[in-house]
């Protein structure tokens, strides 16, 4: 089942109009309104094959969001659309707010990233293994070179009592290192925990009161929160487990993160989390709130440490990876069956972030495929002035709708940027959004021709409707939606 929320009102770019004389929306320009309607399709089919319950989704260009939508439900139970304003637990998505907090620090001169752990937090001594090796810095802690282990010493992600900042510091000292500082990437949740305490040490607010106060606050994040009360924990999407073989899916209860709330801790939405996406293409006030230099950003986005497959590495809380001549910088998360995605092209000033209320979900295959479907139509859109819109014939709007074929499989008849095209619905979903669409160019009458040279022809009734459709000597009949 599939709910349509309304679309995100979407100002001109930088509240002016593209070009001069132009004041077409960026969403309305024909190139980019097809190029969501290829995608709309795409992702309703991949919901649906994956059973996937509700998902949010939205595209930023630069300083505005483009597109925004919500499929599916955010509970089953209620039937609840899920829409972009649908509040999800973003998980490891938090540790960009965490490092961006440490980053503000920086650049108030109250500390440096070269900093041992050790100045700002007196109480952290993990037993080193690694003679003749660096101390843990807040760099390593941001890249995850620190070699800590992976997680603090308790069983939090079995039983969800996470611990106090208390335990944490105390836990922390009958840990040892895995690495020497600087040799190995290993994911940690234990070192963006410190970097939580060294926020705490060097503002003199808890990291929560920081970081809400000092970040969501001014970037006008108002559906989004360090530690959610009443409120949003009442918009909070249903967290669903693992599908059974039966179909079904327990829902799991929201859970306290303790002090390992800054890996993981924030609530927020797609529409919030475009605010946050704009923010890494800003250079200036002009666009919004400067929370952080712009120069700072690009700190943050550029490879500090690089993997060994040389295919992309660690930014200061950030993953870069390199493909197609371009850097894409991101982070997931993944927490209490939400899981998310942001994922950004800085050198284009797009983005497009993703949750979804599934622990089965699979938010950066659906990022990637927005950005692959969605992005070219923008880079196109925002480098010419509008050509005209081609004109389709009205004669064609009869044709317009969902077909099939005896067996039950679909096909989709529409109209995209003056063209008929036929749309086959298959399953599993084509890896790509834009695979699955044929071109119907006109022949004589209602004769139409594909690209391989095969005719379609629509069969009319009297009254003018399509009775059936003949393709290669056999037919799809009309199907209501």
């Amino acid at each position: 089942m599939r709910w349509k929320s309304v679309l995100v009102s979407t100002l001109l770019l930088m509240s002016m109009p593209l070009f001069a004389g132009d004041e077409v929306k960026l969403q309305e320009r024909p190139e980019v309104a097809d190029a969501i309607r290829v995608f709309d399709k795409w992702v309703e089919q991949h919901i649906s094959h994956r059973n996937v319950p509700g998902l949010s989704i939205a595209v930023v260009y630069d300083q505005e969001i483009v597109w925004a939508e919500g499929y599916g439900y955010s509970d089953l139970e209620t039937k609840t659309p899920a829409t972009p304003a649908t509040v999800y637990r973003i998980g490891s998505v938090t540790k960009l707010f965490t490092s961006t907090a440490i980053l503000q620090l920086r650049d108030q001169g109250k500390l440096k990233l070269d900093d041992p752990i050790s100045l700002h937090l007196p109480w952290f001594a993990v037993p080193n293994p690694f003679p003749d090796t660096p101390e843990i810095t807040i760099r390593h802690l941001l890249t995850h070179t620190s070699g800590l282990p992976r997680e603090a010493a308790f069983p939090y992600w079995t039983d969800h009592v996470f611990p106090t900042r208390k335990e944490l510091a105390e836990g922390v000292q009958g840990q040892d290192a895995l690495n020497p500082p600087e040799t190995a990437y290993h994911y940690s949740n234990l070192g963006m925990s410190l970097l939580g305490e060294i926020v705490t040490a060097v503002s003199g607010q808890p990291w929560a009161d920081y970081v809400q106060e000092k970040i969501l606050q001014p970037l006008g994040m108002s559906s989004s929160s360090t530690a959610p009360g009443e409120e949003l924990r009442r918009r909070l999407s249903t967290a669903y487990m693992l599908q059974a073989t039966d179909g079904t899916r327990g829902a799991m209860e929201y859970y306290e993160t303790g002090a390992i709330a800054p890996a993981g801790s924030i609530v927020s939405t797609v529409e919030d989390l475009g605010r946050f996406a704009s923010l890494q293409f800003r250079d200036g006030p002009a666009g919004g709130e400067q929370i952080l230099k712009g120069s700072t950003l690009r700190e943050m986005q550029r490879v500090q440490w690089v993997y060994d497959s040389f295919t992309g590495g660690r930014g200061l809380g950030f993953q870069v990876s390199h493909r197609d001549g371009k850097n894409f910088v991101s982070h997931g998360g993944s927490i209490g069956a939400n899981v998310s995605n942001l994922l950004t092209v800085p050198s284009e000033k797009i983005a497009v972030i993703v949750a979804i209320n599934a622990d089965d979900g699979s938010p950066a295959t659906v990022a990637r495929q927005a950005y692959q479907s969605i992005a070219p139509a923008i880079l196109k859109a925002t480098k010419k002035p509008a050509a005209p819109k081609a004109e389709a014939d009205p004669e064609w709007q009869r044709y317009v709708g969902l077909y099939a074929d005896p067996w039950g499989w679909e096909y989709e008849v529409l109209i995209l940027n003056g063209e008929l095209v036929m749309y086959g619905y298959d399953y599993p979903p084509h890896r790509d959004a834009s695979l699955g669409y044929t071109s119907l160019t006109p022949v004589e009458g209602t004769t139409f021709r594909r690209p391989n040279k095969d005719l379609v022809t629509f069969e009319l009734d009297d009254a003018g409707d399509v009775v059936r459709v003949k393709r290669n000597n056999n037919y799809l009949f009309p199907k209501k939606k």
